[in-house]
């Protein structure tokens, strides 16, 4: 039998340079949408070797999450009729979490030190509300690894409680991701219901509405139904919504909270107070009680639905089914439900419901007047696809174009080649979100051969990571090697070195740049043609990141970034005399608009 996701997996050529780890970065993706995951594994991957169980840890303090992921990828062309994942490999994540939480630093290798530093300083910052633990295979799930998984989940929670007692995780899990699960995820995007059994509810009257594509029943229903749904079904309520449930955290101002105090405090003025939900169904038949003669004498109308997809709402449903019991049965809320059958309507009504909701911060900018120049300018650079913070559909999760340039990672390296890499690394959302860091970095003269040329540059230092991890696992490294990878594999690393290289642009190119955002290749250059130009500069200046170290044996700050990059500048410029040649081929390839 061949899975869909078989096929999409296929297809992405692209990830094939990851190797075995190439299935974990896929899935990770799937599950979270990732627009640009070549930077997600230049700093989750752990590099291999040493990495005590742990093949990626992903930390996303902006969306509250901790992943861990150990990953087995089966040959199938010699076992095809292996039917389940070793199981010792999914007990393998008691290790892993042991030494990601409880070992002390200066034990830990140095491919997974970094990574535990800012596992563990997100969750006593209290940045963190969910932590999974991802046994990802290609191979069908198994009953015997679920009972593993069981026991790792109790280790993890076990290490939360006595490390970080005053934490605010409120969801710590455990995931098999095998061929099932990633079939359904992939699903998940390309069909928007995935919950396709029949529901009877009660509700409070309703009316129908209709044009030539779609019709909707508007409705109120009770927030317990939600509550008992969400209990059975859990996420795949939302596999229309590009958000899913975000969690709740304990603070006056946040929306879910809110939700939930509601519905503990005052169900009766939930309708009044919530904004309600849409949700795809595939039919829908209303039943009125006064209508039907052989309906007892006080019985309440009912909506029979066939399937069902929350578009939005999700915040509302999720928050609903994750109190600890079910609400008061006198709350109710505002309720649409759509049956279509046309495809581009579906991805409209999807699209433009979520639009409503702070879907990414760059949204906020993909229509200005400087990404819209932008997206025009791109119009004339080859092999290029830029969307100036315009987010794709669902589906391109699965078929990325191998010629994207992700909003989020135009705008880090932007933030980093401008000497900003702690907002590059650790407030990418405030670029977009922030007026005056957006337009220190996407200022009126900014231009697409700019972008370009900044973008290769964190690129080629991503390219150079993997060399040396190949390198690692194929043969031994040199010492100076073996220093550069650690380097690298430090949290924040490829942002820091892209903002010290770029701090010696004057001395690459033998002359002053009085403003670096005048500075660019070729137009007729495209950014994989351009991360070669810089290729050769990387492997020069390289071997200067010990100079850096200091800057990202913690937690990656203004004032250590600022001292390291100096150093690291007076280095090069001390050592210019050897590399003339280099730097001055360099130099004819780049521009300096006047």
């Amino acid at each position: 039998m061949t899975f869909s996701y078989q096929t999409a997996f296929d297809a992405r050529t692209d990830l094939q340079k990851y190797n075995e780890n190439a299935l974990a970065l896929f899935a990770l993706q799937l599950r979270f949408q990732i627009e640009d995951i070549d930077t997600v594994a230049a700093t989750s991957l752990t590099g291999g070797g040493d990495d005590k169980k742990c093949d990626l840890i992903y930390v996303d303090k902006e969306a509250g999450y901790i992943i861990v992921i150990q990953a087995y990828m089966a040959d199938l062309i010699k076992n095809p009729n292996k039917q389940a994942a070793s199981s010792d490999k999914a007990s393998d994540l008691n290790t892993a979490a042991a030494w990601l939480f409880n070992s002390p630093l200066q034990n830990l290798p140095e491919g997974i030190r970094s990574a535990a530093v800012e596992v563990r300083s997100s969750l006593k910052a209290n940045q963190i509300r969910f932590v999974q633990f991802w046994y990802v295979h290609n191979l069908p799930e198994s009953k015997n690894v679920k009972d593993e998984l069981q026991m790792v989940e109790q280790t993890v929670k076990n290490a939360l409680r006595t490390q970080f007692p005053n934490s605010e995780v409120e969801n710590v899990s455990t995931l098999e991701v095998g061929q099932k699960t990633l079939d359904e995820w992939c699903r998940a995007l390309e069909a928007p219901i995935l919950v396709t059994d029949k529901f009877t509810i009660p509700i409070l009257g309703g009316y129908t509405i209709s044009d030539n594509d779609w019709e909707a029943f508007v409705t109120a229903i009770p927030i317990t139904w939600l509550y008992e749904v969400f209990q059975n079904y859990s996420d795949n309520l939302f596999s229309a919504n590009v958000r899913g449930y975000l969690g709740s955290r304990k603070s006056d101002n946040n929306i879910n909270n809110g939700i939930k105090s509601t519905a503990k405090d005052e169900p009766n003025n939930f309708w009044a107070f919530n904004n309600g939900i849409t949700a795809l169904v595939s039919e829908f038949t209303f039943k009125d009680a006064e209508a039907n003669q052989s309906q007892e004498i006080g019985s309440a109308d009912t909506l029979e639905i066939s399937g069902i997809s929350i578009v939005n709402g999700a915040q509302t449903t999720g928050a609903l089914g994750s109190l600890d019991t079910s609400p008061d049965g006198t709350g109710y809320v505002q309720a649409r439900f759509v049956k279509c059958n046309n495809i581009s309507t579906i991805r409209k009504i999807i699209e433009y419901n979520n639009r409503q909701n702070v879907v990414e911060a760059s949204d906020f900018r993909s229509n200005d007047s400087i990404q819209r120049r932008l997206r025009q300018e791109f119009a004339n650079i080859p092999d290029t696809t830029y969307s100036g913070g315009r987010r794709g559909g669902s589906t391109d999760v699965i078929r990325r174009p191998s010629n994207l340039l992700p909003s989020d990672t135009v705008a880090q390296a932007l933030a980093a080649f401008h000497q900003d890499p702690v907002i590059a690394y650790n407030n990418k959302s405030d670029i977009w979100r922030v007026d005056t860091i957006y337009s220190k970095y996407f200022p009126e003269q900014i231009s697409a051969k700019h972008i370009v040329f900044v973008y290769s540059l964190l690129r080629s230092v991503e390219a150079k990571k993997l060399r040396l991890v190949d390198k690692s696992k194929a043969s031994s490294l040199s010492d100076a090697e073996a220093k550069q990878l650690d380097f690298l594999q430090r949290r924040g690393a490829h942002f820091l070195i892209t903002s010290a290289i770029a701090n010696c642009l004057e001395t690459f190119l033998d002359q002053q740049v009085p403003n670096a955002f005048r500075v660019s290749f070729d137009t007729k250059i495209s950014p994989e043609k351009a991360e070669k130009f810089w290729e050769p500069i990387v492997e020069i200046t390289i071997p200067f990141c010990q100079h850096l170290l200091t800057a990202v044996e913690r937690s990656l700050n203004n004032d250590d970034a600022k001292d390291a990059i100096s150093n690291f500048k007076a280095v090069v410029e001390s050592t210019k005399q050897y590399h003339v040649s280099s730097f001055q081929s360099f130099a004819k390839l780049v521009q300096i608009r006047s």
